[in-house]
């Protein structure tokens, strides 16, 4: 058996750029306004080490476990000698309020920090994450995040582990559902805004509650789409696509990162030094805290980098792992290792500090209860304005991807409609995955959302297919199809097919929801279908047999009455895909902002870099969404043709609504840096502004460039600026652009 010392020389030094080992002059301590300072250190100064290991130590409720629950009889006994600092998937004013009241039993009475996954919503629920990405609109999202820290708040939550900002550009991996995407830039934006959102002007009111950047870092690069599995990418990349959310939210003041499960150059997040006292803590200049994922750091053991749980607690708080998660490493040998000298107290009180500095932004030390108001949570909770939020963004998130004879939208004097497809009336799928508090039964169904808007027409509905089975019910279908004069048909996934662990090898919807398709359009019947899901999905054998089709996503409480707001045309679908749509598994991963080769794609195949069974082009590229309108976007226009790597360059676009009704465009910009010491992609999303408009009406819209937009990292991670020839390309999504080229100096 290897000896302890051993373990600390592997570890501190296998770091990712072969770093020395820390001193506690390296530590890279949390930085405080005098005013908390004296704060925080007046009460650690007060305790003791198993005060200061507690303050470390998370435990859950057996409410929404995420991962394997350890069975423990004795939380509550541990919570009264201030041995717990952090209670996640505790909800509700009453439960919080009796864990807090045992919490004020403890010598100190430091309050205890309650988190949960707030991920689209507590028990208002809303677009699931990449659904409302797909809205393009970031007012929005900062919206329902803070209508979702409402809500959470006013039911004791003080945490939300959220927003998901990493950049995913394998949809075979489940959690893309809750991210923004494929695109570094676009995730710096989302992530900027939820922020906002969640955690509003001051943590101090009493509405907000404190975000959490995830994962740390490069969780979405995971081999094979697989969840949890290895990561190997360059540093390069690291730098330039997954770092620059995570460095982003630090400079919108998160107040916490969570680690991801993968590891980053052969050495667990957890237990990277680099990314986490480097980075994070030391150049990024980070004052929050870091928390490990559910068991990330016991988790080094299964990795094989760290013999037992003892040598995973040591490389977790050397590398700048703040609290443990349920792997209850620090709780059971911290002590040990602050003792004998193997860590030094100093990495301990800064971690605690950060702790502590979090409770007293909250005011939970002036009140340890001020989240815990009964009245007030039964006021907030479901309220008519939060409904009417979901509403709204569950209609700005839907995706028109065909619309063939203007199909849509339906009058709302169609005289019999039918709808088939057992997802249309699922309340449990609408919530989509990580529903938290939702209810189920407050869930408002496609089928009562179309009765409801439809009142004037007949709703024939069939189920078309069992919920669970998949196994066609075809004479129903077309019994009620036949007797109909439109055709409305609900497809996908289930609500469980995407999510965290729910990693998928083939993302092609179910076979006999596409047969359904094309046996109902044999009918005669104009058939729309709404596709259903969390994630891009393969669907290309029934697109032939769609007059329309809308990307529903999975919309949360008021799904059915967003989607009957968009098929009416109350709304005029505005979505754009935050994620390309791939039309072979075999082109996965796929995005668009991919580089060239020395034998770049091409049609012709041959000596090419492509496939000699399919084609490279995607079912749907990146930015990609139908409107009831259509929408004439200019090329770009510039005032000239060479600029200074200083200056701010304007694009002006001139758009103009030629079709018949009024509608929303989200016209996007994106570069293309055409030589560089490194080599770049073949375009870069910098920028897209959304535009209402009357049919026939015209409007100018202007981008400023600036010399971070074309900037990047070179092969020595240095951020830099080369001057040379750029293109700048304008559009409604990233395949359907006009370009001007530039010159900088």
């Amino acid at each position: 058996m290897k000896q302890l010392s051993k373990i600390i020389v592997s570890v501190v030094c296998c770091s990712m750029l072969s770093l020395p080992v820390y001193s506690s002059n390296d530590l890279n301590t949390v930085k405080m306004s005098s005013f908390y300072r004296h704060k925080v250190d007046s009460v650690l100064n007060l305790m003791t080490l198993d005060e200061k290991i507690g303050q470390l130590n998370q435990y859950t409720g057996n409410y929404q476990a995420t991962g394997p629950v350890v069975e423990d009889t004795t939380k509550i006994e541990q919570i009264k000698k201030g041995l717990v600092g952090s209670m996640l998937n505790i909800k509700g004013a009453a439960q919080t309020r009796e864990l807090q009241e045992y919490a004020m039993q403890s010598r100190l009475r430091i309050p205890l920090l309650f988190g949960l996954d707030v991920i689209h919503g507590m028990r208002v629920i809303y677009p699931i994450p990449l659904g409302e990405a797909a809205s393009f609109d970031l007012d929005l999202m900062k919206r329902t995040a803070s209508a979702a820290a409402k809500e959470a708040s006013a039911q004791g939550v003080h945490w939300t582990f959220a927003p998901m900002v990493d950049v995913s550009r394998d949809a075979r991996w489940g959690r893309v559902m809750e991210g923004a995407g494929e695109d570094t830039w676009y995730n710096v934006q989302v992530g900027k805004a939820r922020i906002a959102g969640f955690q509003g002007k001051d943590l101090s009111d009493v509405h907000s509650i404190m975000a959490c950047a995830k994962h740390f870092a490069a969780y979405g690069a995971c081999i094979a789409g697989k969840d949890y599995n290895a990561v190997d990418i360059s540093d390069l990349t690291l730098h330039e696509v997954y770092l620059p959310p995570f460095k982003a939210a630090v400079e919108s003041g998160v107040s916490s990162f969570m680690n991801s499960f993968n590891e980053i150059n052969g050495i667990p997040a957890t237990g990277n030094t680099y990314i986490q006292r480097e980075l994070l803590k030391g150049r990024w200049g980070f004052n929050g805290l870091t928390v490990s994922d559910w068991g990330s750091i016991g988790e080094m053991v299964a990795h094989g980098y760290v013999e037992d749980l003892k040598g995973a607690a040591y490389s977790a708080i050397i590398a700048g792992s703040d609290m443990d998660m349920e792997s209850r490493a620090y709780v059971s040998h911290l002590r040990q290792l602050i003792q004998d000298g193997t860590v030094p107290m100093e990495y301990l009180d800064d971690a605690v500090r950060r702790v502590l500095l979090k409770k007293f932004e909250l005011g939970l030390f002036d009140d340890p209860f001020r989240y815990c108001d009964e009245k007030r949570e039964k006021k907030i909770v479901l309220s008519k304005e939060l409904r009417e939020t979901a509403r709204e963004a569950g209609a700005k998130s839907i995706v028109l991807l065909k619309n063939e004879g203007h199909t849509l939208p339906l009058l709302e004097e169609s005289k019999r409609i039918a709808l088939i497809g057992a997802l249309a009336d699922s309340k449990v799928d609408m919530r989509g995955f990580w529903a938290n508090e939702g209810i189920v039964d407050e869930v408002v169904t496609v089928r009562e959302g179309l009765k409801r808007r439809f009142k004037k027409s007949e709703l024939i509905y069939a189920e078309g297919y069992d919920l669970e089975t998949n196994v066609l019910k075809l004479d129903e279908a077309k019994a009620a199809a036949t007797n109909a004069d439109v055709v409305i048909v609900a497809v996908g996934e289930r609500y469980f097919s995407s999510g965290e662990a729910k990693s998928r090898a083939d993302i092609t919807i179910p076979q006999n929801h596409q047969i359904l398709v094309k046996e109902l359009k044999s009918l005669g019947k104009k058939v729309i279908v709404l596709l259903m899901g969390g994630r891009p999905m393969i669907f290309n054998e029934m697109t032939p047999y769609a007059d329309a089709i809308l990307l529903t996503w999975w919309l949360g409480t008021e799904a059915g009455n967003s989607i009957a707001d968009v098929l009416s045309g109350k709304y005029n679908p505005s979505g754009k895909l935050p994620m390309t749509f791939p039309r072979h598994i075999g082109q996965i991963p796929i995005y668009y902002n991919y580089k060239n080769t020395g034998r770049p794609e091409s049609k012709n195949k041959g000596y090419t870099c492509c496939y000699q069974d399919i084609d490279f082009e995607p079912a749907y590229p990146f930015g990609y969404g139908l409107s009831y309108t259509q929408f004439e976007i200019s090329a770009p226009q510039l005032e000239c043709n060479t600029y200074s790597r200083n200056d701010t360059i304007k694009v002006t676009v001139n758009v103009r609504n030629i079709g018949k009704y009024a509608g929303k465009e989200t016209v996007q910009l994106y570069i293309r840096d055409l030589v560089a010491s490194v080599t770049r992609p073949v375009k870069e999303l910098k920028g897209f502004h959304q535009v209402f408009l009357e049919p026939g009406e015209e409007k100018e819209i202007i981008f400023s460039l600036t010399r971070s937009d074309f900037s990047f990292y070179n092969s020595h991670l240095e951020y830099i600026c080369e001057p040379g020839d750029f293109l700048i390309m304008c559009g409604n999504s990233s395949s359907n652009l006009k370009q001007v080229r530039i010159n900088l100096r």
